[in-house]
């Protein structure tokens, strides 16, 4: 994409609504984006109340430039739920204007995991994502594995023994809770520990995890929920892993899925301390369901083994001569397939 044009400043201080030039200025930037983003389209005029994805086609990706783009013309360090919440260029206009300390993009500190004294090889004789995971946590289980940013909150910083260790104490959850080898665990939660956690404990309990996108607003559960039921249905999910906040609508989501038993989190998951978890061993059996996002038809979904997922990662792994001193900065959705295999599994 083109470097953008400063288009406008708002007072730092004012309080006031935006003036005309400055919602043309907002619409100047969101227009040249759409337009880069669908060069074969017909051009459509963009206004304050035009959906960012069905209107003008810019996808989560898009967003990211789209966000970057707007806080360079205004000057203004936007809040990162911006990108996950904003639907129109009137949610972005708002965001704006509410920013209290526009002047200036603030420098944030960079939090970076200390090297090991000794580099070790990558474990390119795992077989599974599993095996990966515990080979890490076997030999170096206090490194860190991620340091996870969240607005302006200290870094949390998670490593290779903890994830090891929560994930299979949710894996145990989830056994408790009737989940057996083969089903299939969606999960529909922003990026956060709780992610990384439920996704290998879905591993650890011998199901399979469907990553989905989370709604952007609690105004928007009801109805986000009944799009996501198509991708549900189709996976044969036999359990929704969510925010607490969309437990709510368990009784709706049953409703409209036949195979759906549980809504659960993975604070709520059951302790179940002696229960046991299958060996995950054989690279053939399937690691993860990737669905489309649907913006173009219905969902579809593609079968990952964890044999088809390590020889891509590593592949590429092998092509950027990634080792274990680099440090991978990414923030892509894990709902997003650059996010979760390019950026987390890539990284793991």
């Amino acid at each position: 994409m083109s470097e953008p044009v400063t288009h406008a400043r708002l007072n730092p201080q004012s309080s006031s609504a935006p003036t005309p030039d400055d919602v043309a200025a907002l619409i100047r930037v969101v227009e040249e984006v759409a337009r880069e983003l669908n060069p074969a389209r017909t051009p459509i005029a963009a206004t304050l109340d035009s959906r960012l994805d069905r209107d003008l086609g810019i996808d989560s990706l898009g967003r990211a430039e789209l966000v970057v783009r707007i806080e360079r013309a205004f000057g203004a360090a936007l809040p990162e739920r911006t990108l996950a919440e904003a639907e129109t260029p009137r949610d972005l206009l708002a965001a704006v204007v509410a920013r209290q300390n526009v002047a200036a993009i603030p420098r944030r500190r960079i939090a970076r995991a200390p090297a090991p004294a000794v580099v070790v090889p990558a474990p390119a004789e795992s077989g599974t994502l599993c095996g990966v995971l515990d080979w890490h946590a076997g030999r170096h289980p206090d490194r860190p594995h991620i340091i996870l940013e969240e607005s302006d909150a200290e870094p949390a910083t998670i490593s290779y023994g903890a994830l090891a260790e929560k994930a299979r104490r949710a894996a145990r959850g989830l056994r408790e809770l009737h989940v057996i080898a083969g089903d299939r665990v969606a999960i529909m939660l922003p990026t956060s520990e709780s992610f990384f956690v439920a996704f290998f404990g879905v591993l650890y309990a011998g199901a399979v995890p469907v990553p989905i996108y989370p709604p952007a607003r609690a105004s928007q559960i009801e109805d986000h929920l009944r799009r996501q039921a198509t991708i549900l249905d189709n996976a044969e999910a036999t359990l929704l892993i969510a925010p607490p906040a969309m437990h709510g609508a368990a009784a709706l989501l049953r409703s409209l899925v036949d195979s759906l038993a549980i809504v659960a989190s993975i604070d709520t998951l059951p302790e179940a301390a002696g229960t046991g978890l299958p060996r995950i061993e054989q690279p053939e059996e399937t690691a993860l369901l990737q669905y489309t996002s649907g913006s173009t038809g219905a969902p579809k979904g593609v079968v990952l083994s964890h044999s088809n997922l390590l020889a891509n990662i590593r592949a590429m792994g092998a092509a950027m001569g990634a080792t274990a001193s680099d440090v991978f900065v990414s923030w892509l959705p894990l709902y997003h397939d650059m996010g979760l295999i390019g950026a987390w599994l890539g990284s793991l």
